[in-house]
């Protein structure tokens, strides 16, 4: 493997970290449907989401303002690990006996303290909540990255914290939980004994895996029935989403120091921070006439952008949240018990869900066999171990960079690294023992999921 002595990895001074985020809602070809009241399914207003968030974060889920300025005592937060690097695949690139003009490049969010990209929104939402007084935040997570990220928050601004986390991850990342409460939170298997929704899960389905959905259920339950505490969520809505720009902004300014544009951008989605963080900056760009093609990569176990509709739907399994029009599987959805638990959720960010129609961005499903496939030779080839989620952009990355040697083509890749693995070895451990089976949810199950939307 003959590896070449240029340039590897792109920093930006902290004096770079952005001041604003980006809002794509200003640009979009169309504007995003509203939210409806699960109620009356009207178009919901501040007041009726003021039970769950504080009003300054309700005030960014629906501004149309291009930039939002980030406050500084965020950015002083994020100095802990921003700027990120972008790194110049070049081992990777040897590993897949590439030719000088395919190029792979990847934005690491792994270097922030959690191992993930979700501090850049879970610093914000901690900030805007110390600000009007909460002392108690509920949430949910799946693998575990979110609901650490929001713990290692909540111990910066002094905020109670508890988690709710998908009981097959509790069960296979049990040192999430420890990092998690290592930071101060406490964190439950969800569906749990604690609320109404986990409580009437377990009476149907004693030795239920969970789902983000039902979660997301038992959070804002929990939320919606105390004064002290608001709801925080790590993926989905737009003010999570703009918060994550950072990533693709310094992306912008990091690819230009290596004299590169991409011909493709790629990024795994399970509700569509991380895709959105790195893309959203892209499209802008894609809008004013640059060349892209940018790619949402899902687990073919949940395959919300390939094989979802794009309706109004619940954001969780109990109907308590507002509906929003998304690619959904429906909110009864639950999927199988993969490795990439951050992945595994029904619907799909409704503002990626938006470019999916649109056709500004594309879609493509992947098995749990080749992903970890990817991830291995990632890791022997780069040293990073990534986590599942991300692999699932690095397969198709991979998959793109030999498709071109194939045909003969120059093409430039970027990919989002959103995590590392350090905390998902058990997945690692299965695969490599041959245990990982290559799971697609059945037509039938979709159609039964999809036949309880709502009808609006």
């Amino acid at each position: 493997m003959e590896i070449t002595s240029e340039q590897t990895k792109y920093t930006l001074d902290e004096s770079r970290i952005p001041k604003a985020w980006y809002n794509i809602a200003a640009d979009l070809p169309v504007p995003p449907a509203p939210v409806l009241h699960p109620g009356t399914l009207q178009p919901i207003g501040p007041d009726d989401l003021a039970p769950l968030f504080p009003m300054s974060i309700i005030a960014q889920e629906v501004t149309t303002d291009r930039e939002v300025e980030i406050p500084d005592p965020v950015r002083d937060v994020y100095r802990l690990w921003r700027p990120t690097p972008l790194y110049r695949a070049r081992r990777l690139e040897a590993a897949l006996d590439l030719p000088d003009d395919i190029r792979i490049f990847y934005k690491y969010e792994g270097t922030s303290p959690a191992g993930s990209h979700k501090p850049n929104t879970a610093v914000a939402q901690a900030f805007y909540n110390k600000e009007a007084g909460v002392k108690r935040i509920t949430t949910e997570t799946g693998a575990g990255q979110w609901g650490s990220a929001l713990a290692m928050a909540c111990a910066f601004y002094g905020i109670e914290l508890k988690v709710y986390m998908v009981k097959v991850s509790y069960e296979q990342k049990p040192y999430r939980r420890s990092l998690m409460e290592t930071w101060g939170a406490t964190c439950v298997p969800s569906p749990s004994p604690d609320t109404n929704a986990g409580r009437q899960i377990l009476a149907e389905h004693p030795d239920s895996t969970g789902s983000l959905g039902i979660a997301i259920s038992e959070a804002v339950e929990d939320a919606a029935t105390r004064d002290d505490t608001k709801y925080s969520l790590g993926s989905v809505l737009n003010h999570v989403l703009l918060h994550q720009t950072v990533i693709g902004e310094e992306a912008l300014e990091q690819i230009a120091m290596a004299d590169a544009w991409p011909d493709v951008i790629v990024g795994c989605v399970g509700g569509g921070s991380n895709f959105a963080g790195l893309t959203f900056p892209f499209v802008r760009e894609k809008l004013k006439g640059k060349d892209v093609r940018i790619v949402a990569t899902e687990p073919a176990a949940c395959p919300t952008l390939t094989r979802g509709v794009y309706a109004y739907d619940f954001g969780d399994t109990a109907k308590l949240t507002p509906l929003v029009k998304m690619h959904t599987l429906g909110h009864g959805f639950v999927p199988a018990g993969i490795h990439a638990g951050g992945l595994r959720y029904h619907g799909a960010a409704p503002l990626v869900s938006l470019l999916l129609d649109q056709g500004l961005i594309e879609a493509k499903a992947v098995r749990q066999n080749p992903t970890f496939a990817a991830a291995i030779i990632f890791a022997r080839s780069e040293g990073i171990p990534p986590a599942p989620e991300s692999a699932h952009a690095i397969r198709v990355a991979i998959d793109e960079a030999l498709a071109a040697r194939e045909r003969g083509e120059a093409k430039t890749i970027l990919f989002g690294l959103s995590g590392h693995g350090h905390f998902d070895l058990s997945a690692y451990d299965a695969y490599l023992a041959g245990n990982l089976v290559d799971y697609e949810h059945p037509q039938e199950a979709i159609d039964e999921a999809l036949h309880a939307l709502p009808t609006v």
